[in-house]
């Protein structure tokens, strides 16, 4: 599959990114906050970094539970749909990742496979660096990441979705170290496709990426439950670094 280099800036600045994905279990997202946050022992002073935030549903909840949070994304559509729900703990900004912070937090999330979208190594360390110097001292960061592992053993090679009577024609690999995912699709009488590209990081290499920029590993998750992480069965690869 040949994807466009920068296939983020597009795919997830639609309204049919947000279609295809509108079966999001809220419940499971919320639960995986509340978990996350009991476990890190945050006070609810604290200030959270939702990094990408996409339309905010995990902004809004860690918000309703009292810390102050600040939501994130490339996606100026995104942010314009979050800014709606900004409160006085609660607000989004357009932002790059691979640009550093304005300001600095006491925890940062990096939620629902939102790392290794580069095709240089470089920029995916680059927004680790970012969110390391983003952190106050003694400050936590979170990547939520796929198992890859365990993708690979289950790949689904073809299917169709249907969402709001849009067939969504879905056919994924794995190609030169990356999980590539092509949409195809016609809506409102046009077809569309588009692609998403996330590298093919086991632990062991995001390890080798947290140590070039001196980030801790404190644990790993399995699981939005924060069951232990398991390569043959888990389906999240969740890190909780200093």
């Amino acid at each position: 599959m040949k994807v466009p280099k920068d296939w983020f800036t597009t795919w997830f600045n639609t309204e049919y990114y947000h279609l295809l994905y509108n079966n999001r279990d809220d419940s499971e997202a919320q639960s995986f906050m509340k978990n996350l946050t009991s476990y890190l022992k945050l006070p609810q002073s604290a200030t959270i970094l939702d990094l990408p935030c996409g339309k905010g549903r995990h902004s809004k909840y860690l918000s309703s539970l009292g810390f102050h949070v600040t939501g994130m994304d490339l996606s100026e559509n995104s942010i314009e749909f979050a800014k709606q729900f900004e409160n006085e703990n609660l607000v989004f900004k357009v932002h790059d990742m691979r640009e550093p912070f304005p300001e600095k937090f006491d925890a940062i999330f990096n939620l629902f496979t939102s790392f290794g979208y580069f095709e240089e190594d470089k920029f995916d360390i680059q927004v680790l660096q970012n969110i390391k110097h983003g952190l106050n001292e003694g400050g936590v960061a979170v990547i939520d990441f796929m198992n890859v592992e365990k993708v690979e053993k289950n790949l689904v090679k073809k299917e169709i979705q249907q969402r709001d009577k849009v067939d969504f024609h879905i056919e994924r690999a794995i190609e030169d170290g990356f999980i590539v995912k092509q949409i195809s699709f016609n809506a409102k009488n046009k077809d569309f496709v588009f692609y998403e590209k996330v590298k093919y990081l086991n632990l062991s290499k995001i390890e080798s990426y947290l140590e070039q920029v001196g980030l801790k590993l404190i644990t790993t998750f399995g699981g939005y439950n924060l069951e232990p992480f398991n390569k043959e069965t888990s389906n999240r690869l969740i890190l909780v670094v200093e």
